[in-house]
């Protein structure tokens, strides 16, 4: 048998590119309703900015970097 991928369980290239749109998306909506409703006072600005950041950065760093080591199936 021919030479096992590692990441032939893993999302596909397309997947990839439709999660860091989905991000690059995200984090945009989140940036206009800043812009749009102001910035959050006290605990709530770690709620609305923290949190969006951390998913939507987390996921579009994971696609571009499995993107560029071209870890994908």
């Amino acid at each position: 048998m021919d030479e096992k991928n590692p990441w032939r369980f893993g999302p596909t290239r397309g997947e990839l590119w439709f999660w860091l749109w989905a991000s690059l998306g995200g984090l945009s909506l989140m940036g206009v309703a800043l812009v749009v409703r102001g910035i959050p006072k006290g605990p709530a600005i770690a709620e609305v900015a923290g949190l969006a950041v951390a998913v939507f950065g987390y996921l579009g760093g994971r696609s571009v970097k499995r993107l560029i080591r071209r870890e994908h199936p």
